[in-house]
């Protein structure tokens, strides 16, 4: 299977998650769950079948993260809906994994067989994989922090809210650390040296030590007010880690370019 194949995964899958983002809210919400298992259910097959035709995990590129992507924040989103049921969990996982599907449709990547020969090494795949958890579990906690900032507006945070947002953010965090430790070591093997500052690298550190203020002021217990908007803000960095330094002048020598 190839990327000529992904129209014919994408479309129906987005169209079932659509209608569970939807429903969720106007009709039986088992009807939601069999939906959005449905959209998942036909991501996989997709990614299964184009890592057998790639003869390598589809993780090299951003089109393929962006695959990853869409397919995580899904089923973070949908299990995080049966646990804490509220209905935008899933009508927001839902819409963006529509949007990440959307850009690869129109923006579509096509890629030699082969890696290179610093990543072919046995920590490819969990270190990329679970960045991109991360991203999906920290990316709900910003929609969740931004809906409890216009509660607090209102005067009446929800408390379980805060527990929803802190354990998306601990949970997300840890894996975040994981995927930059196995970096570090895979680094080592493939370059001689754990850390050297490379763009990604330092946009990275920043990335981590955001969320640990956000961490430290919840702890800390400072204004609701500003600790919340450390989650937004974290996010920002975050997409700047993953998509906008790769069009930064100074990562055009990056170890991380492909």
């Amino acid at each position: 299977m190839t990327w000529n194949e992904f129209l014919w995964f994408a479309l129906p899958a987005m169209l079932c998650w659509l209608s569970a983002g939807i429903s969720v809210y106007f009709c039986s919400r088992r009807i939601s769950h069999i939906l959005m298992l449905a959209g998942i259910a036909l991501f996989t097959v997709f990614i299964v079948g184009l890592w057998i035709g790639l003869e390598r995990p589809p993780l090299r590129t951003l089109g393929e993260t962006r695959l990853w992507y869409a397919f995580f924040l899904s089923v973070v989103g949908y299990i995080t809906y049966r646990h804490w049921q509220y209905p935008w969990l899933l009508s927001f996982s839902a819409l963006v994994a529509i949007v990440f599907t959307c850009i690869n449709i129109f923006k579509p990547e096509i890629h030699s067989k082969h890696l290179m020969p610093a990543l072919q090494s046995y920590w490819f795949v969990p270190h990329v994989t679970v960045y991109i958890l991360s991203y999906a579990m920290l990316g709900a906690s910003t929609i969740a922090s931004l809906i409890q900032l216009n509660k607090l507006k209102k005067g009446s945070p929800e408390a379980r809210l805060y527990h929803l947002m802190d354990n998306l953010v601990y949970v997300g965090f840890g894996f975040l650390m994981c995927g930059m430790l196995m970096g570090c070591i895979w680094a080592k093997e493939a370059w001689g040296h754990y850390w050297s500052w490379d763009p990604k690298e330092t946009w990275a550190f920043v990335t981590a030590a955001s969320y640990l203020v956000y961490i430290h002021m919840r702890l800390q217990r400072y204004h609701p007010f500003f600790t919340l908007w450390m989650l937004p803000v974290s996010f920002v960095l975050l997409m700047i880690t993953w998509i906008g330094v790769n069009y930064l002048p100074a990562a055009q020598g990056s170890i991380h370019v492909y």
